[in-house]
């Protein structure tokens, strides 16, 4: 089932970026970069946000009724898709994408944990991270080979996948021993409620989601200094009417419009914020990624190798032109999908040689890793120099992203471990949100309808991703020890 679901999702997501931008004489909707990515970012955003949402429904009512009804919500919702021309419509169907898999996440997850022991967790789990990589490494392959003919056969791949996981689901999935009585008695209202306290009480909470729908108005909507100025004013007017409540001497038991602002796990939201910051780098290989090979690399010395290698078995590459070529160059989902290829080949290896390595130290590593694979586009826009980099990257992602849940429990204290796992997800969702809106900005200033200079944002990416291994080097030093101190 995991397969199949990933297969629809990568099937789509790994040419969304040439299906949004592309010209509408290509087939695509020609939106400009900036869109894009708020598209992007906004759709994965919630995405990431739904699984616990919906995981307190599975709880309630059952797993396999999720697992339907998410595909019940997928497979129409790909072929709606392809019928939006506008900005509006095409998010908001792309919204309804997000909802479906936000529903299958968490109980797949939940599946995997209740049908392992403590001494079979770690074969499960890996199994299952090689299903999402083998689903994200087949889905955009069929997804490139039909786009030749029609855009039309990716919606309807995407929709045929997710119902072959209905199917699955339908025909062999058993519901796994639960304790439904204690389950069932989370209800919505818990779910909220845990979700504002991480943050810490709900006028801050306010604060920060305000904050955040400034920097979604200034992706596409608002100018960068009315951005600041809004911003600040919100920011202003907050502290002062907090500072108001504090010397009337408002406390946790008034009203919560009258209680001053309380940061709730204000470690772990550093941390959550500092590891959203390399899911912002990692998110570029999906959505800056196919528009700089599109508009930027020659990839004849790859067509060349290829045709070299199907010489020697006596195929012609001409046979396959439609489905591996666009313009004559090979289709940048075919490139970025080395990525999930080489996880598939690698991770297992990787994470044997870095087993004895602490888990931040693994992170920091990875994400150091990652800022030489944005460096690497510097050397040229040539084909072979782009896999290199794709290459590269995936190594830093087998280092670090496996290992990030892992130090997220070490730094937890005892009785928050449950409750800082659970909101891990958090740091992922800012990623995409993050990722999608500097993705669309710093393209569509680099980029050819820029400034031309694509070099720079790679550095951009770069500088990011440093800032990030650094930020992670000062919380370990200085956060986290305290927490174990206290702890």
């Amino acid at each position: 089932m995991e397969i199949f679901e990933r297969m629809g999702w990568y099937g789509f997501y790994a040419v969304s970026t040439l299906y949004l931008t592309n010209s509408v004489a290509d087939g695509g909707l020609g939106f400009s970069s900036a869109d894009r990515g708020v598209i992007q970012g906004l759709a994965t955003f919630f995405l990431y946000l739904f699984p616990a949402v919906f995981g307190a429904l599975a709880d309630r009512y059952g797993y396999k009724r999720l697992f339907l009804a998410s595909a019940v919500v997928m497979a129409p919702a790909y072929i709606l898709l392809a019928a939006p021309r506008t900005f509006w419509g095409f998010l908001s169907v792309y919204f309804l994408v997000a909802v479906g898999h936000g529903m299958f996440k968490p109980v797949v997850i939940s599946t995997v944990a209740k049908t392992t022991t403590e001494e079979t967790s770690s074969l499960g789990f890996g199994i299952f991270y090689m299903m999402v990589n083998i689903g994200g490494f087949v889905g955009p392959i069929v997804a490139g080979a039909v786009r030749g003919w029609d855009w039309k056969y990716v919606f309807w791949a995407s929709s045929g996948w997710i119902v072959i996981m209905g199917l699955a689901c339908l025909l062999l999935y058993r519901e796994p021993p639960r304790d439904e009585a204690s389950e069932s008695r989370r209800s919505l209202g818990d779910v909220f409620s845990g979700m504002i306290a991480v943050v810490g009480n709900l006028r801050f909470f306010i604060l920060v989601s305000g904050l955040l729908t400034m920097l979604v108005m200034g992706s596409k909507w608002w100018s960068f200094p009315r951005v600041a100025l809004v911003s600040g004013v919100w920011l202003g007017g907050n502290l002062l009417y907090d500072l108001l409540l504090r010397v009337a001497h408002k406390d946790g038991s008034a009203s919560w419009l009258f209680q001053p602002m309380r940061v709730g796990e204000g470690r772990y939201l550093i941390f959550l914020l500092l590891m959203a910051g390399f899911w912002t780098s990692f998110n570029q290989i999906f959505m800056t990624l196919p528009e700089y090979i599109r508009d930027y690399v020659d990839t004849s010395d790859l067509i060349s190798a290829l045709s070299a290698v199907a010489g020697t078995v006596g195929a012609d590459l001409e046979n396959w032109s439609r489905a591996l070529l666009e313009n004559g160059q090979i289709k940048p989902e075919y490139i970025i999908n080395l990525n999930a290829f080489g996880i598939i080949c690698f991770q297992v290896l990787i994470s044997y040689l870095v087993r004895k390595r602490s888990p931040l130290t693994s992170i920091i590593l990875g994400v150091a890793v990652t800022v030489a694979s944005f460096l690497i586009y510097l050397a040229g826009a040539t084909g072979w120099v782009v896999v290199t980099a794709v290459l590269v990257f995936s190594v830093g992602e087998m280092l670090a992203s496996p290992r990030s849940k892992e130090y997220a429990g070490r730094i937890a204290p005892p009785e928050k471990v449950g409750m800082y796992m659970g909101y891990f997800y958090w740091c992922v969702a800012l990623g995409n949100l993050f990722g999608g809106l500097l993705s669309g900005i710093t393209y569509q200033y680099f980029g050819p309808q820029g400034i031309d200079r694509p070099g720079g944002m790679w550095v951009f990416f770069a500088v990011l991703a440093m800032t990030t291994s650094i930020g992670l080097i000062v919380y370990n030093g200085f956060v986290a020890t305290a927490t174990r101190e206290s702890s």
